[in-house]
């Protein structure tokens, strides 16, 4: 089973879409609770982008997750990469699946480390 379609973060404030890419996978933010600025009324941006290029870029569509393969002796889908838009960092990632249930797993060197998120599918 690949978990191409859309999923929601274990928070409910997000949804991403993920989608092929090629042969690997990858995922952008599709939806927000709250998409703009409380004071402003514009788009969130991805104000901590360590490119200050990029930090005006809106939220909505951004690319989150990268260049993840599937790996049949694992079952998962490995060697990605996850954006966290609240700090502005990208961290090593893999993705495994279960029923309507997404593990997805952050980690800077060793998976052992890293912290795990569960989503749920919203639609296929």
């Amino acid at each position: 089973m690949i978990p191409v379609g859309i999923w929601a973060d274990e928070t409910g404030e997000s949804h991403i879409e993920i989608y092929r890419c090629g042969e690997k996978l990858c995922g952008r933010l599709v939806w927000l609770r709250e998409p703009q600025e409380s004071n402003t009324g514009r788009p969130k941006a991805d104000l901590h982008n360590p490119d200050p290029s990029k930090r005006n870029m809106p939220l909505q569509n951004l690319t989150v997750l990268q260049n993840l393969r599937y790996n049949a002796n694992s079952e998962r889908w490995e060697d990605g990469e996850i954006y966290d838009p609240n700090n502005g960092h990208t961290y090593s990632c893999y993705m495994s699946l279960t029923k309507d249930k997404l593990e997805v797993k952050g980690y800077i060197g060793f998976a052992i480390i890293g912290r795990s998120h569960y989503w749920s599918r919203v639609r296929p």
